[in-house]
């Protein structure tokens, strides 16, 4: 009986000296997760790599220090730069990002991050593909919406600039496309992505109703719809509903403005 009143104490005593030395492995995990969202904070970004990393050797199952780690690989990457130093840090960020997301399907920052990174590297199917993860987790971020209006305009305008300088047209000539075989190939490739674009801004809108970037993409996404119209009047139709988003983009930042003059106590 004394034998295994002895072995149950060291049993328990073993059991201890497990549980506080996996104790001791986090805190010195939070140690360096403090040490790095300090140096992050002063913008020592590759010091805050190192003890993020250390945090994470520590502890691999700490979702924050990961996530913390994949944000300082990003804020080093310059969009942009086609260097090797600075493409790499973008895979590392996105590599991060995604062992966040198989911690956390759903963590919206590394998905929006994923998102944002494609977006950068003027990788628009992936950014999209990306962005609608983001919406299908998280149905009411305006980000993604707006982000994803802002590619379609990319793509749609470069194109019909193009089709413009090819038929003679200056930008500030007024449409439609002059010329009807140009104008519905490019229907053919542009409308639908359009119509598509205008939903996700005004949901974004919708979403934030002083949301004035939203409003200013959508007026530009209104002129490039007019381009493909087949008449005159269906043109000035859509031109009208663009300079009505101006208006109301110009009124928004205006409401804002005097907004932040009056919490700092500037108006008279």
């Amino acid at each position: 009986m004394q034998r295994y009143r002895s072995l149950g104490v060291i049993s328990v005593a073993v059991g201890l000296l497990v549980f506080s030395a996996s104790g001791c492995t986090k805190l010195r995990a939070r140690d360096n997760l403090n040490k790095g969202v300090q140096a992050y904070k002063n913008a020592q970004y590759p010091d805050a790599v190192e003890f993020f990393k250390k945090a994470v050797e520590l502890d691999p199952q700490f979702p924050t220090a990961r996530l913390y780690l994949a944000t300082a690989y990003m804020s080093q990457y310059i969009p942009g730069a086609e260097s090797p130093d600075n493409l790499r840090m973008a895979e590392q960020a996105h590599q991060e990002f995604l062992r966040v997301l198989e911690m956390d399907p759903n963590n919206s920052v590394a998905l929006a991050s994923i998102a944002n990174l494609y977006f950068h590297q003027k990788k628009f199917d992936e950014s999209e593909e990306w962005f609608r993860k983001l919406i299908a987790a998280h149905p009411n971020n305006k980000e993604a919406y707006y982000t994803l209006g802002v590619i379609a305009w990319t793509r749609s305008f470069q194109k019909r600039m193009a089709a413009r300088a090819e038929l003679g047209m200056k930008p500030e000539d007024p449409g439609p496309l002059k010329d009807k075989k140009v104008r519905e190939k490019l229907k053919s490739e542009n409308l639908a992505m359009i119509e598509e674009g205008i939903k996700n801004l005004q949901r974004a809108v919708e979403l934030d109703p002083e949301y004035d970037d939203a409003m200013a993409y959508l007026n530009l996404l209104y002129r490039e719809r007019a381009d493909l119209q087949d008449t005159k009047e269906a043109y000035d139709k859509d031109i009208e509903t663009a300079d009505n988003w101006v208006d109301k983009t110009m009124a928004t930042k205006r409401i804002k403005a005097q907004r932040s003059q009056a919490q700092l106590g500037l108006t008279e």
